[in-house]
């Protein structure tokens, strides 16, 4: 995979990305970090937190609720205290800003706008057919 770096395992940013990123690591206080039975409870609880928070998340994905943020906000605290959330909890950023880029960008929109546009003509075209056949009568109150 081509990083856009020569240094192996090293990722190239933009200058302005990179001065954003916080470091990797544990944002635990400095008095949990020195404890060492502290900090693995500490971890434990910002698991328990995050897992009951991303568990929520899940069950509200097929119920009403905004089930994607929630999850996401599991992952952000997670990512308070796990490397590898906060790896891709960046993954996602990224994908997200890209998405959005691309969402902006005019030919992208004109497309949209057409699609959208043709969909909503071929729906007006079946309820009208549908309004001439049948009137205004409920699909379930048809005799015929």
């Amino acid at each position: 995979m081509n990083t856009g770096s020569d240094e192996l395992g090293e990722v190239a940013m933009a200058d302005d990305e990179a001065k954003n990123e916080r470091a990797l690591g544990s944002r635990a206080p400095q008095f949990i970090k020195a404890r060492r039975a502290l900090h693995v409870s500490w971890q434990v609880g910002v698991f328990v937190v995050g897992l009951a928070v991303v568990a929520a998340g899940v069950v509200m994905l097929p119920l009403p609720g905004p089930g994607w943020l929630v999850i996401f906000g599991g992952m952000a605290i997670w990512a308070t205290e796990f490397v590898w959330a906060q790896l891709v909890l960046r993954w996602t950023k990224r994908k997200v800003t890209e998405a959005t880029q691309r969402a902006l960008d005019p030919k992208v929109r004109r497309r949209n706008i057409i699609l959208t546009t043709v969909g909503l003509v071929i729906v007006a075209v079946l309820v009208g057919v549908y309004l001439w056949k049948f009137g205004l009568a409920m699909p379930w109150n048809i005799n015929e």
